[in-house]
C-alpha cells in the first residue's frame, strides 16, 4: 500500500466518525398520532343534539269556551259546573273542578247528577220564571235544617230551612234543604242564604240555591243527592274562591 492510499483511508475514518458523532445518521420518521387529522377537521364525533322535553300546557275548565272561561275570577281555584243538555232540560250534570299550578283545572268529584229549572235555563232570569240563571256565581255561604257537616263554608243551621208540600211532578218536598249553599245571585254575599236581601230587585228572583234534590225538577235551584251535597259541603274550601259554572251545554262552550 503507498503512503497516498493509506493517508487517504485514515482521512475517510476520521470524517466518518466525526459525522456520526453528530447524528449524521439515518433516522425512522416518528410514527403519527393515532387521533391525527387533516388541519381544519374535528377530533370528535358530531352528536346529534338532544331532543326538548315535552311541554306541558295547563288544562282549561273541560266544556267551556273562552268566553264563559273569562268570566270566572282570576282567584278562583274551586269550580262546580253544572251542565244541561239543551236549553229547555231540566236534568243535568255536576263536576268539581280544582285548579293545580302545572296542571291545570281537575275534576276532583263528580259527575253527579242534577236537577236545574223546570223551564231549562235562561240568561235573563225573572222572579218565578221557572228557570235557572246561566252564569258563573260565586259560592260563599251555606246553611240548612241539619247540623253542619264539617264544611268551611260559613254555616246557618235554622229550622226556617223547612219545606213542605210536593214538587212538579207531585214529589215529596220534605227534606230539600236540609242542606244548602247559596249561588251568589241577586244576594248580599256573607249573610245567610234566608237573607233576602235583593240589590238586583225582586222582579230578579233570588233564593236561588245548591240543595237537596227531591227527585223531580226545582223552581230555579241546582239539586244534588243528599250524598252528594255532603261531599260538596266539606269539599268546598273558601280560601279557594269557589264558583258555580251553570248552564246549557251550547252556551257553556261559547
Amino acid at each position: 500500500m503507498t503512503v497516498r492510499k493509506a493517508l487517504a483511508l485514515v482521512i475517510g475514518a476520521v470524517v466518518c466518525t466525526g459525522l456520526l458523532g453528530t447524528g449524521c445518521s439515518r433516522q425512522q420518521p416518528e410514527a403519527a398520532p393515532r387521533d391525527a387529522r387533516e388541519p381544519g377537521r374535528s377530533t370528535s364525533q358530531p352528536t346529534s343534539p338532544r331532543p326538548a322535553p315535552p311541554r306541558s300546557f295547563p288544562s282549561p275548565l273541560p266544556g267551556l269556551g273562552p268566553a264563559m272561561r273569562a268570566r270566572i275570577p282570576d282567584a278562583s281555584r274551586q269550580a262546580l259546573v253544572v251542565t244541561g243538555a239543551t236549553h229547555t232540560s231540566s236534568r243535568a250534570r255536576a263536576v268539581l273542578y280544582e285548579q293545580h299550578p302545572a296542571q291545570g283545572w281537575r275534576a276532583v268529584a263528580g259527575p253527579w247528577s242534577a236537577h236545574n229549572g223546570l223551564r231549562g235555563w235562561t240568561e235573563e232570569h225573572e222572579a218565578g220564571d221557572l228557570h235557572s240563571p246561566i252564569g258563573v256565581f260565586r259560592l260563599s255561604d251555606a246553611g240548612g235544617r241539619l247540623p253542619d257537616p264539617g264544611t268551611r263554608l260559613p254555616y246557618d243551621q235554622d229550622p226556617e230551612f223547612a219545606v213542605s208540600g210536593t214538587g212538579h211532578l207531585g214529589e215529596p218536598l220534605e227534606g230539600s234543604f236540609d242542606y244548602v249553599i247559596a249561588i251568589d245571585y241577586n244576594r248580599v254575599p256573607g249573610t245567610t242564604p234566608l237573607d233576602k236581601t235583593r240589590p238586583l230587585g225582586e222582579d230578579k228572583g233570588g233564593g236561588v240555591w245548591i240543595h237537596v234534590d227531591h227527585e223531580g225538577p226545582t223552581n230555579a235551584c241546582v239539586s244534588l243527592s243528599e250524598e252528594h251535597m255532603r261531599a260538596l259541603l266539606n269539599a268546598l274550601d273558601p280560601d279557594k274562591e269557589p264558583v258555580v259554572v251553570m248552564g246549557p251545554e251550547s252556551v257553556l262552550e261559547r
